[in-house]
């Protein structure tokens, strides 16, 4: 039996879909039957540090287009087409659409297939894309339930925005959560701790934000927040910088809060784990999220969360994680307020966020994954 994998995201993407990407099919290799061959698909090699993060097993290889270096039109006219030749030649017999598409024609070459899908925030909120980024997702999105045969949702409002956008049946679509690996659960020695804390410069007290500077991630509306509490505690903003990064940098210059919000960014994975435990706190307060991993990650670092109502959060931070308003500067405050130390349920709240996300270990989710695969074809 070979299993084809969408790898493009693995070697490609830093968080988000790479994330998904690198922890599923690690978790896949040891959960899959003895003799499964797994086929990592990619038109580009990538980078090498995001290849290394997947521990190569020996049932697992990358497979690229034979033209080494082709160009990028080529590479993307690969990926969506012509990969399809390659996974027949390999005699592969499902193939996985890690991150919301599937290549043409391959519904037609007799492949069984499973695509997952984050989320359709470029439907649910178009303005936050350009005409033709929205124009070409639409047509993706629309081309992929057509030929998926099986759907894996990765929350139960993603499921709800494919039913509504796609007018996808309900029995199509499996909801299974993403993994949140075992990174975050293994506490930093104090010499690692100490290092990290000396080369940001991280302040004594500080509610960590992790999320790329873009409108949709809202990270204006805890930085509003921080008006109303203790001097002493700084908000550190972890993630890709962008346009929205000017609007938000704009606000705290005019406010006299420019002591108070850090930003760091390119931060290596090595060193996230020591930023979120030194924490006190963590904030996330997108508008719309298809999962939120951020939520996760500050759960199993210790950490007491504040989020957003409207979207995915509530699933995953559970009744342990506090939710607001995204337009509730107040509200935010106080919740960030109860999430410091020496509030009243705060450690009670964070045993409970530890209790909630033990749904997301990795290998319940590989368990499920591979349910969804023997429904269409037999091991």
């Amino acid at each position: 039996m070979t299993i084809g994998f969408d790898a493009k995201s693995i070697v490609c993407n830093i968080t988000g879909f790479g994330n998904y990407g690198r922890t599923l099919v690690g978790d896949m290799a040891e959960a899959v039957p003895a003799g499964t061959v797994l086929n990592l698909y990619s038109p580009v090699r990538g980078d090498e540090a995001l290849r290394r993060q997947l521990t190569l097993r020996p049932c697992m290889r990358f497979v690229y287009p034979d033209a080494a270096g082709i160009n990028a039109p080529l590479q993307a006219l690969w990926h969506m087409r012509g990969m399809v030749k390659d996974l027949v030649r390999d005699g592969v017999r499902l193939y996985h659409g890690l991150a919301g598409e599937l290549p043409v024609g391959i519904r037609e070459a007799g492949i069984r297939t499973v695509v997952t899908i984050h989320d359709l925030i470029f439907m649910r909120h178009p303005e936050w894309y350009s005409w033709a980024d929205r124009k070409l997702r639409r047509w993706k999105f629309l081309k992929t339930c057509q030929e998926a045969d099986r759907i894996i949702a990765i929350s139960e409002c993603t499921k709800r925005d494919i039913m509504l956008y796609g007018d996808v049946p309900a029995e199509k679509i499996d909801v299974i959560y993403q993994s949140c690996g075992t990174l975050y659960k293994m506490r930093e020695g104090e010499k690692k701790m100490h290092e990290v804390h000396i080369n940001y410069m991280l302040p004594e007290r500080y509610i960590i934000s992790v999320g790329a500077l873009e409108e949709r991630k809202n990270i204006l509306l805890a930085v509003k927040a921080m008006h109303r509490l203790p001097a002493d505690v700084s908000l550190v903003v972890v993630g890709k910088d962008g346009p929205y990064g000017e609007r938000v940098r704009r606000y705290i210059a005019a406010n006299g809060l420019g002591g108070r919000v850090m930003f760091l960014h390119d931060v290596p994975t090595d060193d996230m784990p020591a930023i979120y435990q030194m924490a006190e706190a963590c904030v996330y307060p997108s508008r719309y999220e298809g999962f939120g991993l951020p939520v996760i990650e500050a759960i199993q670092s210790g950490l007491p969360v504040v989020a957003c109502k409207g979207s995915c959060l509530e699933e995953a931070g559970g009744n342990a994680t506090l939710y607001v308003d995204p337009d509730d500067v107040a509200g935010m405050a106080h919740a960030l307020r109860l999430t410091l130390k020496g509030a009243p349920g705060r450690e009670e709240r964070i045993e409970a966020g530890r209790q909630y996300i033990t749904r997301f270990e990795n290998a319940e989710v590989a368990q499920k994954v591979l349910g969804v695969y023997r429904e269409l074809v037999e091991f």
